[in-house]
């Protein structure tokens, strides 16, 4: 089991900036992969960004140059700087932890809101 906490979401105008927290309950280095997913009403749930824990990053298109994952292994946290932000971020945002062993499984965190609007 994984339970995962996030925090840092919130309302902010374009073209500013949120950072996203996500704390997992065992050690970054038991999991594959964690990162965060979004949704936004009416749509499906997407990747924003991944990082592998043995090495890598994933990003959605939509967010590269503007959105940075990054993670504190001591902490077993990862982190979403996100700048520059567009209307179009806003969603609410899931963190994610994926497990491989005999099986896969996808944890995920309650969801923090994101909204971009002036």
């Amino acid at each position: 089991q994984v339970q995962l906490v996030e925090s840092g979401g919130g309302s902010v105008q374009p073209g500013g900036s949120l950072t996203l927290s996500c704390a997992a309950s065992r050690s970054i280095f038991s999991l594959n992969a964690m990162g965060w997913y979004r949704q936004a009403p009416g749509k499906e749930r997407e990747l924003v960004a991944r990082i592998i824990v043995r090495g890598g990053t994933n990003y959605a298109d939509s967010v590269k140059g503007r959105f940075t994952i990054s993670r504190d292994n001591a902490k077993n946290t990862v982190y979403l700087q996100m700048n520059s932000l567009k209307p179009e971020d806003t969603a609410v945002y899931y963190c994610n932890a994926f497990v491989v062993t005999s099986s896969s499984r996808d944890y995920w965190g309650q969801g923090t809101q994101v909204t971009v609007s002036s």
